[in-house]
């Protein structure tokens, strides 16, 4: 009887143990993606996006505002387009928003930083399906060293 109980207690401990392992594994791959509530959706175009990847982080001021939904080639020249999911929270970006590719740390991940425009009379507040135009590309780790490098003899 004894033999039987301690197989329970050792079963019930290797499931919260899978359980506690799973739940660890979807907490560092942070699913959580900010649709808890109402969202709509931004566009922009870049000529270069790097290394960014669907489900990154769109931040403003270092506060994650929305993730990236879906990256797509469009148009004759294949400009990748972004499509970005933002919290209705945060729903007064005017049209003079910029956006901008940029990286955490020196060779860490790549994330979408919105950089609020000015807001007066004249401007109008982006909207669901609207498209930010003002968009800064991705500075590329090797074209930098390759420009640095090969660009030395130039002089």
């Amino acid at each position: 009887m004894e033999s039987r109980n301690t197989q329970l207690a050792v079963g019930l401990f290797v499931i919260i143990g899978i359980l506690a392992l799973l739940f660890l594994g979807l907490k560092a791959a942070n699913t959580n993606v900010l649709t808890n509530g109402e969202t709509y959706k931004l566009f922009a175009k870049f000529d270069n996006i790097g290394g960014l990847k669907e489900r990154s982080p769109v931040k403003v001021g270092g506060v994650v505002v929305g993730r990236v939904s879906k990256i797509s080639l469009v148009g004759d020249y294949y400009e990748p387009l972004v499509e970005m999911t933002i919290s209705k929270e945060y729903n007064e970006f005017s049209d003079t928003t910029s956006v901008s590719i940029l990286t955490s740390g020196l060779l860490g991940e790549q994330y979408i930083g919105l950089n609020p425009g000015f807001i007066d009379d004249t401007v109008e507040m982006l909207e669901d399906g609207d498209y930010i135009y003002d968009t800064k590309s991705a500075l590329v780790l090797e074209d930098l060293i390759g420009q640095f490098l090969f660009g030395q003899g130039n002089d």
